[in-house]
């Protein structure tokens, strides 16, 4: 009877473990993230909408005009008639004259060619306006997710700090017992626990913020406890020159795209001024029959008098607007120069202060506080001396764990300067 009730304890225990599995889910690297971001997200999937439009309105640019057909009846007779045998009759159809045309709008100077192309480069525009949008949404999703890696590494190094502190009360403690430490010594080593405590509880907090922006982000409805991503937290001491990263910038970014097909809309809307102030004609065919003759076809074509250009100041407008976007496409370019620069000045300022923490400032403070644990411990050093030697560690640690959440930071920035990633 016991046996079998263990057994049920053991299958009642595994049941309720049962739903936690089926609902625990992966941590999500970076590329599955952005992956979900680009899938889910609802300002880039409105914004896909808009390139659908763009290519709707070429269809719209590349009709042809439609034929138009005229047909008539005309000299209807209301009026008696008097015949030859001296009769009154009333023939109202015997003099019809019925008629007949279809007339035909031919488009000079290829305006239908050139309307294709004006809506075809605004469709690139469009989608080069999309992905610089999506630039500016995957670096916000880039910040949010390197803040869940911060707060990952803040939360863990927070429970490294507390479980040593616990170590050492308890080593104190025992210090205590056998007389070998003082009431008041121990005390104020219990109260410097709150402290890690606070940081622990803060870097929790932080963590589950950092992720409820980041599933905002994703509109994600997933728990909170039920989500999590992967990645290292580190940095990468390489980086190319900025001449390189001015030129990876230059091909990939796709505001500056923008505006260099911008410049060649300008000019094919140049083109269809000057074509719309030709004059297009328009041919007919008309066919009818006219008593005696019984029937007859003619041909005719209508030129508009181009007297006036009634075109004019389009043809100006365009020419303006020409100069204009040629030099925003400049200020463009100028603006991708200068985020490039930030970007490179800000990864190698963090570079620069990540390189002595990694190879000396960690490892010194780790080892000047081992030595004044164990001189503390065996009475060379007093209390003050450890409790500052222990709060050193932890702000060289912390300061650490900071300047590699700038670097992630950075290189996002990096990464939105060039246009694509170029930094992980």
């Amino acid at each position: 009877m016991l046996h079998c009730n263990a057994r049920s304890s053991i299958a009642l225990l595994v049941a309720g473990l049962l739903p936690t599995v089926a609902t625990a889910q992966t941590a999500l690297t970076w590329q599955q993230i952005k992956d979900k971001f680009e899938a889910v997200n609802p300002t880039l999937k409105a914004a896909q909408s808009s390139i659908d439009e763009s290519r709707a309105a070429e269809i719209t640019a590349y009709l042809r005009p439609n034929p138009t057909a005229t047909g008539g009846l005309d000299q209807f007779t209301f009026l008696p008639q008097t015949s030859g045998a001296g009769q009154t009759v009333f023939r109202p159809f015997t003099n019809v004259f019925p008629s007949a045309s279809v007339s035909y709008l031919h488009e000079r100077e290829q305006k239908r060619e050139l309307r294709l192309d004006t809506a075809k480069k605004s469709t690139e525009i469009t989608m080069s306006a999309y992905s610089d949008q999506e630039r500016g949404l995957v670096f916000n999703l880039r910040t949010a997710y390197v803040q869940v890696l911060q707060a990952k590494a803040f939360l863990q190094n927070a429970i490294e700090n507390l479980a040593y502190w616990d170590r050492e009360l308890g080593i104190d403690r025992r210090r205590f017992a056998a007389g070998d430490l003082s009431q008041v010594d121990l005390n104020r080593l219990i109260l410097v626990r709150p402290q890690f405590e606070a940081d622990f509880e803060t870097a929790t907090v932080n963590l589950r913020t950092a992720k409820i922006q980041l599933l905002q982000l994703l509109n994600d409805r997933t728990a909170i406890a039920q989500f999590d991503v992967t990645g290292a937290y580190d940095y990468t001491d390489s980086l190319m020159t900025m001449d390189e990263y001015r030129s990876l910038a230059t091909a990939a970014r796709p505001d500056l795209r923008a505006a260099l097909q911008s410049v060649e809309l300008a000019r094919l809307n140049h083109k269809l001024a000057i074509a719309n102030g030709s004059t297009d004609p328009t041919f007919s065919v008309d066919v009818a029959r006219n008593p005696p003759i019984n029937a007859y076809f003619g041909l005719s074509v209508s030129i508009p008098l181009r007297i006036f250009d009634r075109n004019q100041g389009e043809k100006a407008r365009t020419q303006i607007d020409i100069a204009r976007n040629e030099k925003l496409a400049d200020a463009a370019q100028a603006q991708v120069f200068s985020d490039v620069d930030s970007a490179y000045v800000t990864l190698t300022g963090a570079l620069n202060m990540l390189r002595p923490y990694k190879t000396e400032y960690l490892t010194l403070s780790g080892k000047t506080r081992d030595m004044v644990q164990f001189s503390y411990q065996n009475g060379g050093a007093s209390l003050l001396d450890y409790l500052d030697a222990e709060k050193s560690y932890r702000d060289v640690r912390l300061a650490y764990l900071n300047l590699i959440g700038s670097w992630l930071t950075a290189a996002a920035q990096m990464n939105m300067a060039v246009g694509r990633e170029v930094l992980q």
